[in-house]
């Protein structure tokens, strides 16, 4: 058996709607389809899950630590991956998107230039209903087919880090699925100096279209406490980071630093505290100098609540 390159760990929806298992069927085999060089780690116990991935033949770890409301914690996740693999990148992949072989060349590329970095980057947003066929020649097609029937994503949010083992090793309890987090990996990766590649043009992945009636009140993720809470446990909104705040993007195997614009001037200016002094507190007065309005409906929010409990 071939050395691991390259662990995959991602947290599932329940297998019970039949779109949401047709599409993590998908993205599980597009993954089964990068070859031996790539571990793959199920993690959580949701309904569904242990017999998806026994057929599938893909490792299946239930006991993930959760918060109170069952969601499985990146903590562990990660925690586990490093326990029970052994390759020199780990990856967290959402469970509805589809990859390709462009992301190992991406990564090879990568880690020959830095030892500390994450790789990410925008999906294309498709509408698929029906299982897909994983062999070379029709994942080949269905990559020409991307532009023309998806449509790019905006830059706000990322459904793929991919990192050295060594990164993120102490990290708050947040919780998969939620924002918040992905934003926080990449202020981690800032604050720690390690680089922020925006991959986007070089590794194609499909975000697999679906509603949130898995979600409590099918709500967007964004919009439920385990949002706010992973907000609180990175920090603060300070720590909000997004593909914005990539130093380099990767187009046609080559690296180049990412143009830099007054909008990228005014932004690097924001986080100055942060990234350079280390400094939380000092970070969040810039936030709220640069955001004034936000600054208002925090401090307010805070005054409401103080009074509520008077």
């Amino acid at each position: 058996m071939s050395e691991k390159l390259l662990t995959i760990l991602t947290a599932p929806k329940a297998f019970k709607d039949s779109h949401i298992t047709t599409i993590q069927r998908n993205a599980l085999r597009s993954w089964q389809a990068l070859g031996e060089r790539v571990d793959i780690l199920i993690l959580g116990n949701d309904e569904g899950i242990a017999g998806n991935t026994a057929r599938l033949g893909v490792r299946h770890y239930p006991q993930v630590k959760c918060n109170s409301r069952g969601t499985p914690l990146i903590s562990s996740m990660l925690e586990i991956a490093r326990s029970e693999s052994r390759s020199p990148f780990l990856a967290i992949i959402n469970t509805d998107i589809v990859v390709f072989p462009d992301v190992l060349d991406a990564l090879k590329r990568t880690a020959e230039k830095w030892s500390s970095f994450i790789l990410i980057g925008q999906r294309w947003d498709m509408d698929i209903n029906y299982e897909l066929k994983t062999d070379t020649a029709s994942l080949a097609q269905l990559n020409t087919q991307v532009q023309s029937a998806g449509r790019l994503h905006p830059p706000m949010g990322s459904d793929y880090f991919i990192f050295p083992r060594e990164c993120y090793t102490a990290i708050p309890d947040l919780a998969i699925g939620r924002a918040g987090w992905d934003n926080w990996f990449i202020f981690k990766s800032r604050w720690e100096g390690w680089v922020v590649v925006d991959a986007t043009h070089d590794i194609t992945i499909i975000h697999q279209s679906h509603d949130y009636s898995h979600l409590p009140g099918g709500q967007p993720h964004y919009r439920l406490p385990e949002t706010r809470e992973n907000v609180e446990q990175a920090g603060g909104e300070h720590t909000i980071f997004t593909l914005f705040d990539a130093q380099v993007e990767l187009v046609d195997g080559v690296f180049r630093r990412k143009r830099f614009t007054l909008h990228k001037l005014v932004r690097e200016i924001e986080i100055f505290p942060l990234i350079h002094l280390h400094s939380l507190p000092l970070g969040k007065v810039y936030y709220f100098l640069f955001h004034p309005i936000k600054a208002y409906r925090s401090f307010r929010s805070i005054f409401l609540k103080k009074n509520h409990h008077r």
